[in-house]
């Protein structure tokens, strides 16, 4: 299977990583959506990332549907998501969470590569900063109420994966300050989770970003 995306995507990285930690083997095409824009639409109509090209050729896109292939891929004993139940709505719920706050810091960090400073609308700014933290305020209750162990059951799941991904993107991307003190709980689980070799085998790569409040 190849992987097509660079892992600065927290979307395509939980891909990986789930693969990483599922011992699935794969190829990983380190391309870009700006420069390499028509080398992606050759399996993405949208030119967007992640897309996974399986051994006969069929690209899958969205990270989501990738996911649930490779759950399905693995059988449920294996699976990231819990198969059933309150366990399995729990981490959806986290998961929507997660992917929620990504979407959110994305639209800030378009906002700040793209436009000049006086095309930039602050109130939409605002909005979409206070939906982030919003959201990772409501990851890291979940992180705490857990006690130190995983999001959802008694062992690492998807809720973790995606949750682990979209935090130490925001923090890098947007260079959020104070986030161990504001984020405690979410800051320890990330912190399990970076030291995991699934993990550590798709890490981010940042230019240094100009440090922004984190709550």
């Amino acid at each position: 299977m190849i992987l097509i995306g660079m892992f600065d995507s927290p979307f395509v990285r939980r891909v990986a990583v789930s693969m990483n930690l599922l011992k699935l083997t794969f190829e990983h095409r380190n391309w870009s959506v700006g420069k390499d824009f028509e080398l992606i639409r050759q399996f993405n109509p949208l030119g967007r990332v992640p897309a996974l090209v399986l051994a006969d050729g069929e690209s899958l896109i969205d990270s989501a549907a990738i996911l649930d292939f490779l759950d399905d891929l693995v059988g449920p004993e294996r699976a990231l998501l819990p198969r059933s139940g309150k366990e399995r709505r729990d981490a959806l719920r986290a998961v929507a969470v997660a992917i929620g706050a990504a979407e959110k810091g994305l639209h800030q960090l378009f906002e700040i590569v793209f436009k000049p400073d006086t095309k930039r609308h602050e109130p939409w700014m605002d909005r979409c900063r206070h939906q982030m933290h919003g959201a990772l305020k409501e990851l890291d209750r979940l992180a705490q109420s857990r006690s130190g162990e995983w999001m959802v059951g008694s062992r690492l799941t998807q809720a973790d994966i995606t949750a682990t991904c979209v935090y130490t993107y925001l923090c890098d991307a947007l260079g959020l300050s104070d986030s161990g003190r504001v984020y405690p709980g979410l800051t320890a689980l990330a912190s399990r989770c970076e030291a995991l070799p699934a993990f550590a085998q798709s890490k981010l790569k940042f230019d240094p970003p100009t440090p922004v409040s984190a709550g």
